[in-house]
């Protein structure tokens, strides 16, 4: 099977100012669009969108530390890989189902509106954005997704109707991207709970060292979109 090229979107009109220029809060900046465009110029100079509250204006952040996962340090623990025995792993066959699930506006501290998911839809759609699921007999119990260039893995959102489904998923994406240097997932910042799955801190420095090896890497193979 030949690797999948994702489409090239137009360019943004906007202009980032530097990863490094970001406030003591991480923010780069507020405001932009999130056109395709935009959203991967943001990604490849290490920033990701997130608004300062629900429904306000964008804001651009490039954290210190940073919260990443190595693929190949995801710690699975015992219960885990009993709990990987109950899902079926399955990639970009409901991404719209997954982003909606993330974007429920009654989960706590929820920042997902209507123009983030349709931003993500359409990025999924040129190839640039995928889902990882987990599935049972009841249906879709877990998932997450995000943005992949190159080598790199800017995780948007996870959630989970079912226990560990979400640790699953993850799981699931690091043996899809495979161990090495060019490999990494952006988990933006390092909570406690994804701290117990493997994730660490990286200064802001050595992250922005490490991105255009990244984002220039040959990724995996991702499935061809099929919207």
């Amino acid at each position: 099977m030949g690797r999948h090229t994702p489409v090239e979107p137009p360019a943004s009109s906007w202009a980032f100012p530097s990863a490094r220029s970001a406030d003591e809060h991480g923010v780069v900046g507020v405001g932009a669009d999130v056109d395709p465009g935009t959203l991967l110029a943001a990604y490849r100079r290490g920033l990701f969108p997130m608004p300062m509250e629900v429904g306000g204006p964008m804001a651009w952040w490039s954290p210190d530390p940073r919260g990443v996962l190595d693929p190949g340090g995801m710690r699975i623990s015992r219960s885990l890989r009993r709990s990987m025995a109950r899902f079926e792993v399955r990639v970009d066959t409901a991404f719209d189902e997954v982003v909606a699930a993330c974007a429920d506006p009654t989960r706590e501290h929820g920042w997902i509106d209507g123009r983030i998911s349709s931003a993500y839809v359409e990025l999924h759609r040129l190839g640039w954005a995928h889902s990882v699921e987990a599935w049972d007999a009841d249906g879709l119990a877990g998932g997450l997704y995000g943005v992949a260039i190159g080598g790199l893995f800017a995780g948007e959102s996870m959630f989970h109707r079912r226990t560990d489904a979400s640790k699953v998923a993850l799981a699931g994406l690091t043996d899809l991207l495979g161990n090495g240097a060019d490999r990494l997932v952006d988990v933006q910042w390092c909570t406690p709970h994804l701290a117990r799955l493997g994730a660490v801190e990286l200064s802001r420095e050595d992250y922005l060292e490490r991105l255009p090896d990244l984002t220039l890497a040959a990724g995996p193979n991702w499935p061809t979109p099929t919207t």
